[in-house]
């Protein structure tokens, strides 16, 4: 089954507020694979593991009927809470038993959410509810990470690393897929048509606080905080003084670039 990581009500709401939604260069090696596949016209797309609902969110731009599902009902909850397109529900359901009719789903998608799943018993439901034709999206963005800013991005970028190596001591043994980019989840999709694309590079704009709160929402993070709260405390304060201090500004709402490198595995069945 999968991994429970995301559900109590507080960890869900830091999630909703610092996650960021896919990225444009993401979002279009999505459209684009989908508009050679000729999958543009779906009736029904599913967001597997949607947390609070901001993947769940782009697919709504594109598509009429879009459901979310996610094994937390806290994340649920916050997904419902936020606003959101026409079209648009969301379930509570795990990602292995999905309430949906054989060959229903045009569209698959899970955003780094897949390394929590039991893959084996994902990709045959996966295999199970996608029609004939129809496509899957799997991805997760990388640990490759860089903030810019001015002159200084550089040493910004060695803070924020240098909090990363510590948080990932705490990490669970399922972030390894993330690590090794999908490969296994690749090899584990049943489909004879499919790729995997380890090179998109996107900007997401952010603030000083925003990638301080992004630390605060990952799996490691909310473990150290299990098992050591002040000095998981600590080490986003210090980490946010050390990143304003190079900036030479005061105010944590200063906008920084935060760039990340996505994994993306696509399939069509």
């Amino acid at each position: 089954m999968a991994t429970q990581m995301f559900e109590g009500r507080g960890h869900a709401a830091v999630y909703q507020k610092y996650r960021f939604a896919p990225g444009k260069e993401l979002q279009q090696t999505i459209l684009t694979y989908l508009q050679e596949k000729s999958v543009n016209a779906a009736e029904l797309v599913v967001d597997v593991g949607c947390g609070s609902g901001q993947g769940t969110c782009f697919l709504a731009e594109h598509f009429k009927k879009v459901v979310g599902t996610d094994i937390s009902e806290a994340q649920i909850q916050e997904a419902r809470d936020a606003p959101s397109l026409p079209g648009v529900s969301y379930l509570v359901c795990p990602a292995e038993e999905l309430p949906f009719d054989d060959a229903s789903v045009d569209l698959l998608t899970s955003f780094t959410a897949a390394h929590w799943f039991d893959i084996e018993k994902f990709m045959k439901e996966a295999n199970r509810v996608v029609k004939p034709g129809g496509c899957v999206a799997i991805s997760t963005y990388t640990l490759d990470m860089s903030l810019c800013y001015g002159n200084c991005s550089e040493k910004l970028t060695k803070v924020f690393r240098e909090s990363w190596d510590v948080l990932l001591k705490y990490s669970h043994e399922r972030v390894k897929r993330v690590l090794e980019e999908y490969k296994d989840i690749f090899e584990a999709l049943p489909f004879s048509d499919k790729k995997r694309i380890t090179d998109i590079f996107d900007k997401i704009p952010m603030t000083v606080a925003g990638v301080v709160g992004y630390l605060e929402s990952v799996s490691p993070y909310q473990a150290f905080m299990r098992n050591d709260p002040e000095a998981a405390k600590s080490l986003l304060q210090e980490t946010e003084k050390r990143m304003l201090e190079i900036m030479g500004v005061s105010s944590r709402e200063t906008p920084v670039e935060f760039r990340v490198r996505h994994v993306c595995v696509l399939g069509c069945k």
